[in-house]
């Protein structure tokens, strides 16, 4: 289904892209592509779905956003998208999962909320209750950020 060349491609659009005003001809010099067959390449990625997006990776510690709460929500299994939807919506979460319950655990919903400060975030949690109706939550806040990155695929294995 790759070819090497999709292969090539992918790991350096992994990395943060060349500081040049033409950085796609950048790429495209570094695995033997014109710009042209770049572009092409990403947008036949794009269009088959296996590329969703570019995106520009912002490390929001060092601009400000040092509050971080994992809301955790105890969400109704028959209204799960409805309200999952709702969650999604709000500019402050920058991800928004359902995964399975546990015993003990009874929480289905996880909206990941970032704010400046702790109140900012149990203020954004607060609205979300309202927007939703979902008064049984939790939201735990980050103490530590031990590691963050992006997925990285067709990289080499590590021995």
């Amino acid at each position: 289904m790759w070819t090497e060349k999709d292969k090539e491609l992918i790991r350096l659009l992994q990395d943060d892209l060349p500081l040049t005003s033409r950085p796609y001809q950048a790429i495209g010099e570094q695995i033997g592509l014109t710009e042209e067959e770049v572009l092409a390449a990403v947008q036949r990625l794009k269009d088959t779905g296996a590329m969703r997006r570019l995106g520009v990776a912002l490390r929001h510690r060092e601009v400000g956003y040092t509050a971080n709460g994992m809301g955790c929500w105890n969400v109704p299994e028959e209204k799960a998208d409805e309200i999952g939807k709702i969650m999604a919506g709000f500019r402050e979460v920058s991800h928004c999962y359902q995964r399975p319950r546990f015993e003990g655990w009874p929480y289905s919903h996880f909206t990941m909320i970032h704010g400046t400060t702790r109140e900012d975030c149990e203020a954004v949690a607060k609205r979300i209750s309202e927007a939703t109706g979902i008064t049984d939550y939790r939201l735990l806040f980050s103490t530590v950020e031990l590691k963050k990155t992006s997925m990285r695929y067709f990289m080499e294995k590590e021995a």
